[in-house]
C-alpha cells in the first residue's frame, strides 16, 4: 500500500471562483523511488458546507489529511469536519503487507494505466494489487453518466489513447496474468461508445498473453452495433453489471439507464457467440427489498445470465447515495445458495464481493 506524508504539515484553504474553495498541500511516497508530487483538489462545496479531508483523496493520504492542521479555512470547515463512518466487524479488515503491491502501482503508473479498483475506490484494491492483479479501465478515467454510487470522476471526457491497447497488453504479460479483466468509463459522447477501442484491447492481450479475456462493458444503450464490435472479439467472460433493483434502477444509475435493455444485451450476448459465459453483479445495502432482489435474479437467469456476484455497496462520499444497511455475512450466504438453486453456473456473494473478485476463480469452475 502506498503511504503518504506531509513535509507542509499543514493545509492552505483559498478562494475561488463561484464560492468555493481550493486546498493545496504538498504530499510524496514513502518510497525513495518515488518522486515528490504536489496535489491540488478543487473542494466543491460552498463555504457553508465545506468537507474534510476530500472525497475525491485515496483512503490511504485521506487517513493522514484529516490529522492535518488547517489554515486560512473558513469556521465552518472546522465545524463541519466529516464524522467518522462506523463499518460493522465484518466489513473491517487489514491491510496486505508487502511489496507486490508497490511492484504493481509502480507498473501502473509507469503504462500510465488506469483501474477501476483506485478509480472507484475499491475495498479489495490493496489485496489484488499484493496478488499482482488489477481491473484495467479503459477509455480514460472521466465519466459521461453521473451514477449516484461510484466514484469515478464525472465530467469533461478525454482523446482516446490509441496506444493504450498495446500498454494493456503488456501490463498484463509483466503481471504474468492468466485472466485479464478489461472495464472502462462509459462514453455516451462517442459515436460507437467506445466498442471498437475494447475489441482492439482484447485483441492485443489476447495476443501478447494468450490469457483469458473478461470484459465489464457499460450499457451501450440502444446501440447494438456497438455492443455487437465488442462481442466480436470473442472475450471468454461478457460482464455487464445490473447493479440494483428495477423500482432504483434510474435513482442509482442515472436517466439514461434502462433494465430491459441490461437484460437484452446479456440476452443478445448468448445469442450472437453461445460460447460467451454472460455475467452480471448487484450491489446490495441500496433500499432494495428481499422479494425485487429474487425477482431480479429470476431476470437475469431467463435472460441467460451465467455467473453471478452479490456484494455490499459501500457510500464512497458524503456525496454518494447512501448505505441503508449492511447485509451480514449469513444473509449473503444465504442469498448465494438461493442463486444457486435458480441455476446460475457461479455465484459470489459477500460483503467484500465485487465484479471482478475472484474473477479467474469464476471463470474457470465448471
Amino acid at each position: 500500500m502506498a503511504t503518504w506524508r506531509s513535509p507542509r504539515r499543514s493545509v492552505h484553504w483559498l478562494p475561488s471562483a463561484k464560492n468555493r474553495f481550493r486546498c493545496r498541500w504538498f504530499v510524496r511516497r514513502s518510497s525513495r523511488s518515488s518522486p515528490p508530487r504536489s496535489i491540488a483538489i478543487t473542494i466543491t462545496s460552498t463555504p457553508a458546507t465545506p468537507i474534510w479531508p476530500p472525497a475525491r483523496a485515496p483512503s490511504a493520504l485521506r487517513a493522514v489529511l484529516v490529522n492535518l492542521p488547517i489554515i486560512n479555512a473558513p469556521v465552518e470547515a472546522l465545524a463541519q469536519r466529516e464524522p467518522a463512518r462506523r463499518l460493522p466487524r465484518w466489513l473491517k479488515r487489514n491491510v496486505p503487507k508487502g511489496n507486490a503491491n508497490h511492484f504493481t502501482e509502480r507498473l501502473l503508473d509507469e503504462l500510465r494505466l488506469e483501474t477501476v479498483c483506485d478509480s472507484a475506490k475499491c475495498p479489495n484494491r490493496m489485496e489484488c494489487y499484493s496478488q499482482k492483479t488489477a481491473t484495467f479501465m479503459i477509455l480514460g478515467n472521466v465519466c459521461t453518466r453521473p451514477c449516484g454510487f461510484c466514484a469515478v470522476d464525472k465530467g469533461k471526457t478525454q482523446a482516446l489513447e490509441l496506444d493504450e491497447p498495446a500498454r494493456v497488453a503488456e501490463a498484463a504479460a509483466r503481471l504474468g496474468l492468466a485472466h485479464v479483466v478489461i472495464t472502462s468509463v462509459t462514453r455516451d459522447d462517442l459515436a460507437d461508445g467506445g466498442a471498437e477501442h475494447f475489441y482492439q484491447t482484447v485483441l492485443a492481450v489476447r495476443e501478447r498473453t494468450g490469457a483469458v479475456v473478461e470484459v465489464l462493458t457499460p450499457d451501450f444503450v440502444e446501440q447494438r452495433h456497438a455492443l455487437d464490435r465488442v462481442v466480436a472479439a470473442a472475450p471468454e467472460v461478457f460482464n455487464h453489471n445490473t447493479e440494483t433493483v428495477p423500482r432504483l434502477y434510474r435513482d442509482v444509475r442515472g436517466r439514461k439507464s434502462d433494465y430491459r435493455w441490461t437484460l437484452d444485451l446479456l440476452r443478445r450476448v448468448k445469442q450472437l457467440n453461445p460460447t460467451i459465459r454472460t455475467k452480471s453483479g448487484l450491489m446490495l445495502g441500496l433500499g432494495e427489498t428481499r422479494d425485487e432482489l429474487l425477482d431480479t435474479l429470476a431476470d437475469l437467469r431467463d435472460a441467460g445470465c451465467d455467473l453471478l456476484t452479490l456484494g455490499q455497496y459501500l457510500q464512497p462520499s458524503p456525496q454518494h447515495l447512501p448505505v441503508t444497511r449492511y447485509v451480514p455475512p449469513d444473509e449473503f450466504d444465504e442469498l448465494g445458495r438461493a442463486a444457486r438453486g435458480m441455476g446460475f453456473l457461479q455465484v459470489a456473494s459477500g460483503p467484500f464481493v465485487r465484479s471482478s473478485y475472484h474473477a479467474r476463480d469464476m471463470a474457470t469452475t465448471d
